[in-house]
C-alpha cells in the first residue's frame, strides 16, 4: 500500500510519516516536491506515485499573514484539498484531510459539534472551510479531522514560541479570554493511524470528525502549564484579547466536541495537560 503524505516538514506531517509507516510504504513530500499552490504539480505527482491513500497534512497556517496574502492561502487551503480529493477519487483511494476550529466564530456556549453552523472570522478560517467543502464535494471517501491549538516540537507553534520567549524576557503578557484544547501533533498522528486501521477495510464511516485533546484552558493557562515545567520562569500576566490586537480575529471559544469520533472509532485523546507534560519531557524541557 502506497501512502502519500503532504507537509512532510510540518508538525503533523512529520509525526504522520512515522506513525503511518506500519500501514504501508510512506511517501512523504514537502513543498519543493509537490507545490500545493500549483494544480499541475499536484496532479502530476499523484499520477506519478499512484497512492492507495492520500493524507493531506500541509496547509497555509500563517493566520495573520493570510489576511494580506489571501490568494496564496486560498490556493493551498481552499483549492489544493479539492484537487487532491479529485485525484484520490480517480484512484479509488481515500483521503485524510485536516481542518481547524477557526471555521467557527467562537460565540457558542460549550463545545462545537461537527454539524454546528460555521462562520469563520478570518481569511485562514474561510479558506480552510472552502477546502473542507471541496473534499466533500469530490465524492472521494474521506476523513476530515478538525483539530485545534496544535503544537509539537517542530515547526512554528505556541509551545516553541513560549519556550523561546521564556529565555529572553522577564515578563510575558498572554491572552486569557480565548478558550480551547491544546492538541499535541503526535496524538493527532496516532489517532489518525488508529482510525485508518478501522476505516480502510470498510469506508462506511467517511465523514468529518473533531479531533482534540480532552479538557480546556486559555492561552494563558497553556503558557502557565509550560512554565511550570521550567526552572527559569518569567512573570506571566493575563490580558484580554483587545489588549493584544492582531490582523486576524480568533474565536473566543475553540472547544470541539469529540463524541462523534469516540462513537464511530472508539477513540478519545488524553487530557491536554498530560500530553503537554509528555511532549516537554520528550523535548528535554522538564524540570529535573
Amino acid at each position: 500500500m502506497k501512502i502519500l503524505i503532504t507537509g512532510r516538514s510540518g508538525q503533523v506531517g512529520w509525526e504522520l510519516a512515522r506513525t503511518l509507516a506500519p500501514l504501508g510504504d510512506v511517501i512523504a513530500l514537502d513543498q519543493q516536491e509537490m507545490d500545493l499552490a500549483e494544480p499541475d504539480s499536484i496532479r502530476k505527482k499523484i499520477r506519478e506515485i499512484g497512492p492507495q491513500l492520500i493524507v493531506n497534512a500541509a496547509a497555509y497556517t500563517a493566520v495573520d499573514k493570510a489576511e494580506s496574502d489571501m490568494d496564496l492561502a486560498m490556493k493551498v487551503n481552499g483549492a489544493a484539498p479539492g484537487i487532491l480529493a479529485e485525484e484520490a477519487k480517480k484512484l479509488d483511494a481515500p483521503i485524510v484531510h485536516y481542518s481547524t476550529d477557526y471555521i467557527f466564530d467562537g460565540k457558542k456556549i460549550g463545545p462545537y459539534a461537527e454539524d454546528d453552523e460555521t462562520n469563520p472570522m478570518s481569511v485562514y478560517g474561510r479558506t480552510k472551510l472552502i477546502g473542507e467543502e471541496a473534499v466533500r464535494a469530490s465524492g472521494a471517501d474521506h476523513l476530515i479531522f478538525r483539530t485545534s491549538w496544535v503544537y509539537g516540537t517542530r515547526g512554528h507553534n505556541f509551545l516553541l514560541t513560549i519556550l523561546r520567549l521564556a529565555k529572553e524576557r522577564e515578563e510575558l503578557r498572554i491572552v486569557d479570554d480565548q478558550i480551547g484544547a491544546p492538541t499535541w501533533s503526535r496524538m493527532i498522528a496516532e489517532a489518525t493511524s488508529l482510525a485508518l486501521v478501522q476505516f480502510l477495510p470498510c469506508r462506511e464511516k467517511s465523514g468529518t470528525y473533531h479531533l482534540t485533546s480532552k479538557g480546556s484552558t486559555s492561552w494563558h493557562g497553556f503558557a502557565q502549564a509550560m512554565l511550570d515545567n521550567l526552572e527559569k520562569r518569567p512573570r506571566l500576566l493575563p490580558i484580554p484579547t483587545e489588549n493584544y490586537p492582531l490582523p486576524a480575529m480568533r474565536p473566543k471559544n475553540s472547544l470541539l466536541s469529540n463524541e462523534k469520533l469516540k462513537s464511530a472509532f472508539g477513540l478519545s485523546l488524553p487530557d491536554w495537560k498530560a500530553c503537554l507534560d509528555q511532549c516537554m519531557a520528550d523535548k528535554g524541557c522538564a524540570t529535573q
